[in-house]
């Protein structure tokens, strides 16, 4: 059908358009696109064998939804994808405020439009975009808002009664005929507007106060919520819960390779930064590890979740540092090193609620306990087992070289913002740390290659076969037993009680 060409009813009619209810319609459009192998949800990954098909079965059966789910698990990014489920235009009475399907009339204004003028009454087209509505349950949201009430400012201006249909003015809901409703948090709206829900979920009409009128709406309701709010701020109530059709369970990304593929997508990377700074993927792995061991710590509370918001922001500060770091020493190019995961902290402590425990230990202690196991986790994925490798009989310890040059007094600076020469000097001067990476990932290129090298020394450190100090600006490698024994000098005590004793004689 040419839409453009129809302007009139009486055009419409002779088109031969059929009114469709909002779920038939979506349902129908379901129905083509799983017959032509479509992508439904594209952009969605990780919920192909959950989420997707049980969303699926609720648009064919007809019923309202509602997405259950903690923080980060797209729900409103699924619910803003119905959308590609609507048809691309539908008609209207124009001037409409609800959207009137012009074979089908619902308010007094198209009733009485069409009765006056017939076949010539004028219709538009609305956009499936247009037939979208997303409201955010707020604790100041009110019945006015979502259903409507009467308007003492239009029935002055037309100078009608207020026992007058004319002077009501529709809420969001009634504006949302014939599209799709979504209200996120839906337990954070207050109990009583909950229950003026319960008519257009069951019954699928509405009543305003002080009005007889009942208006028959079609809309495809779908809800968001959490289920930590059911005991934090709010709860859905049950009549209301009672009426929703389905309800649908989220999840978190259930392996590395899914969080991967769902961080670079949301990870907004400048194309400069792409130009300049060059990543792999150990640190993508790092990067989702990290959200893995928040979601097992017993800092973290487990009821509240860890967002995937968190390792995009996690990751779009690690390669921040880089591009810092390579302005800062006039360098066109660099590549992350593993000290720039330094710069992730605030994105994880900004991205977890802490227990008591977790508050004790502070939140940026917490952060780095949460790298640093993910890079304990990681590191067996590159490398052998520092805890087995020194239980090995008859075979070598392969970090022997690097813990002996350690033992010998030796220290190691990685300053986060060193000039990349420095950075790579400073690495080649451990005997056997390019040694191991070479025989175990003989194929990566020299910034890889150098990356390993610093991630060895990290992984190291976590398993206790070397120490790893902060410094101001970066981080220190030495012997941990020489770290344990440390010890001020002598002079620096004798230096204390000099200055001690003019006080005491004070």
């Amino acid at each position: 059908m040419k839409h453009d060409a129809i302007r009139t009813l009486g055009q419409l009619r002779a088109s031969g358009y059929q009114p469709r209810s909002v779920k038939e319609e979506l349902r129908d459009n379901l129905i083509q696109k799983l017959k032509n192998k479509e992508d439904v949800f594209p952009g969605i990954y990780g919920y192909e064998e959950t989420v997707i098909p049980e969303l699926q079965r609720a648009i064919l059966a007809g019923h309202h939804i509602n997405l259950l789910g903690l923080r980060g698990q797209a729900k409103t990014r699924i619910a803003r994808l119905l959308i590609n489920l609507l048809d691309p235009f539908v008609p209207v009475v124009k001037g409409s405020e609800l959207n009137d399907d012009p074979l089908q009339p619902l308010s007094i204004y198209a009733k009485n439009l069409i009765d006056e003028r017939g076949d010539d009454t004028p219709i538009t087209w609305l956009g499936r975009d247009d037939r979208y509505t997303e409201k955010l349950a707020t604790p100041d949201v009110t019945v006015a808002d979502l259903i409507g009430d009467a308007d003492p400012i239009k029935a002055a201006t037309l100078k009608l009664p207020y026992s007058d249909e004319r002077v009501i003015h529709f809420g969001l809901i009634p504006r949302a005929h014939r599209g799709i409703f979504v209200i996120n948090e839906l337990p954070d709206l207050q109990a009583r507007i909950q229950v003026s829900l319960f008519n257009i979920l069951q019954e699928g009409d509405i009543q305003i106060r002080g009005f007889k009128v009942r208006l028959p709406l079609d809309i495809q309701f779908v809800f968001t919520a959490n289920p930590e709010d059911y005991t934090n701020r709010g709860s859905i109530v049950t009549p209301l819960k009672d009426r929703i059709d389905a309800q649908i369970i989220t999840h978190y990304p259930k392996s590395i390779e899914i969080g991967k593929r769902i961080t670079k997508q949301e990870a907004r990377i400048r194309e400069e930064q792409k130009g300049m700074v060059t990543s792999n993927e150990i640190v993508h792995d790092l990067v989702e590890q990290i959200a893995i061991e928040a979601r097992g710590s017993e800092f973290v509370d487990a009821k509240s979740g860890v967002s995937a918001r968190l390792t995009i922001s996690a990751y779009e500060q690690v390669v921040a540092a880089a591009e810092r770091r390579a302005l800062i020493n006039g360098e066109k190019r660099t590549y992350v090193r593993v000290a720039d995961f330094v710069a992730a902290v605030p994105a994880i402590t900004g991205k977890v609620e802490l227990v008591y425990e977790g508050e004790q230990e502070g939140a940026g202690i917490v952060a780095e306990k949460l790298m640093g196991k993910a890079m304990r986790t990681q590191f067996l994925n590159y490398f052998p087992d520092p805890d087995k490798a020194k239980k090995l009989k008859g075979r070598p310890n392969p970090y022997k070289a690097v813990q002996d040059w350690f033992g010998s007094g030796n220290t190691l600076d990685l300053l986060h913002d060193g000039h990349v020469n420095d950075y790579r000097a400073a690495l080649d001067k451990v005997p056997g740390l390019r040694d191991i990476v070479k025989e175990l990932h003989p194929k990566e290129d020299a910034d890889t290659t150098y990356f390993l090298m610093e991630f060895l020394l990290y992984g190291l450190a976590e398993y206790s076969l070397i120490s790893r100090n902060k410094l101001t600006g970066g981080a220190q490698f030495k012997d941990l037993l020489a770290s344990m024994f440390t010890m001020p000098s002598f002079g620096e005590d004798d230096d204390d009680d000099e200055d001690e004793k003019p006080r005491r004689r004070r």
